[in-house]
């Protein structure tokens, strides 16, 4: 009867645990440099002439997401620059008609993003239109959605 059994043969572990001490430093290298990491950003600051740019870019019918690429700023902060300054905000929800439309199209077949792309709007706005006028809707693989055992 063999009295060592399964670790008779312990040439693979060996191997195994002398290539993982060749990739350890040796004792006698310096200690490595700190690793260099990103600093986090600073928040871009919009000078005046840059703040009446923004201003005027929205009245003349940018959107936030617009105004946010140009000025390298997230779209909150051009909201809130534009509510700092009085400007009012304009709602671009859906008509009644455009619900109508969404309705259609969805019902045809289409995603909620393209539906949303289609008339401008994103498509969480679709969806809430969608939910409010009690259309069931689709997961992503097209199936009716099911929320807490019953299908919508």
């Amino acid at each position: 009867m063999e009295v060592r059994g399964p670790y008779s043969n312990i040439k693979a572990q060996v191997r195994a645990l002398e290539e993982l001490r060749e990739k350890l430093p040796s004792l006698d290298a310096p200690e490595p440099t700190s690793i260099k990491r990103d600093r986090p950003r600073r928040v871009r600051q919009l000078g005046p002439g840059q703040v009446e740019q923004l201003i005027a870019g929205y009245r003349s019918g940018a959107t936030v997401y617009e105004l946010g690429d140009r000025f390298g700023i997230e779209r909150r902060t051009v909201s809130t620059i534009l509510h700092r300054h009085g400007v009012p905000m304009r709602r671009r929800g859906l008509s009644p008609d455009q619900v109508d439309e969404a309705i259609h199209l969805y019902n045809l077949g289409w995603s909620l993003a393209r539906v949303g792309e289609h008339l401008g709007v994103n498509h969480t706005t679709v969806l809430n239109k969608l939910r409010e006028r009690g259309i069931p809707t689709r997961d992503t693989h097209g199936h009716p959605r099911v929320e807490a055992g019953v299908a919508r």
